[in-house]
């Protein structure tokens, strides 16, 4: 098997060395793992792509290069520069370091490039490791990600139903924020909603006295409804949603046909 792995959180990030482990697992001893990852970190920026300008790709090692772009660009890149004469069987992104569950899912550059290799026809799997007081502190913080990441993959494969024509299936596995032996399973699940929370802004000044904002993220560990990613997760299970990139509201068109 041929795996072509891209993440958000930068070429040095230690979330891709657990995805290494785990992409060498699932390609086996014949098989080839690629690595198109950003040269600088990219969380946040979705599915992004630099589309007015070019953006510099360099080889760092074999089969390892970095981009000057968004994880997107990346997959990109892999697909029709880096191996272009060898179409990769798989494309995993991540292993991002924080969640993305609920809404941020939306704002996920691991997202970004899991959605655009479906796009292009790929199967994919963006996989992120929550973390939280139980398993920051580790000594391998990714633990759970690395112990369950290869097989809970290869049982994804394997249930995976037939490419569609349009929008094909890519998938969004989360690790709970536990050590990996408090690890209770694994749920299919939907994308759930924290409320009471949501992204923000902090003001700040420079010495100059310029005024900057920073973005700011809203509290992790509010749980979602029952039966979706983020309340599986907080619960000590590994959580697994089916996507597409259609954004079709399908229960909202039957009530829209009065303006037609």
């Amino acid at each position: 098997m041929r795996i072509l792995l891209t993440n958000d959180d930068g070429i040095n990030a230690p979330g891709l060395i657990a995805l290494e482990e785990i992409a060498a697992d699932v390609a086996g001893p014949d098989g080839e793992v690629w690595i198109v990852a950003p040269a600088f970190e990219q969380s946040g920026v979705g599915h992004c792509i630099s589309y007015t300008h070019p953006m510099m790709v360099a080889k760092l090692g074999e089969r390892r290069f970095a981009a000057e772009g968004s994880p997107a660009d990346c997959v990109l890149a892999g697909l029709h520069d880096v191996i272009k004469d060898a179409r990769p069987d798989l494309v995993l992104s991540g292993v991002n370091r924080g969640n993305n569950s609920a809404e941020n899912t939306l704002y996920s550059g691991t997202i970004g490039g899991a959605m655009e290799a479906a796009l292009q026809g790929i199967p994919a799997i963006a996989l992120s490791q929550y973390f939280g007081p139980r398993n920051l502190g580790l000594e391998e913080p990714f633990e759970a990600a690395t112990r369950f990441g290869a097989d809970l993959v290869r049982r994804i494969l394997e249930a995976d139903p037939p490419a569609q024509e349009d929008y094909r299936l890519f998938y969004n596995v989360n690790f709970p924020p536990v050590p990996a032996d408090e690890v209770l399973g694994t749920r299919v699940v939907r994308q759930g909603f924290r409320r009471d929370t949501h992204f923000g802004v902090e003001p700040h000044s420079s010495p100059s006295g310029r005024r900057f904002l920073w973005i700011k993220g809203g509290y992790q560990h509010n749980p979602t409804a029952p039966g979706t990613d983020a309340a599986a997760n907080l619960d000590g299970y590994i959580s697994v949603t089916p996507m597409r990139a259609d954004l079709t509201a399908d229960d909202a068109l039957e009530a829209l046909k009065t303006i037609e």
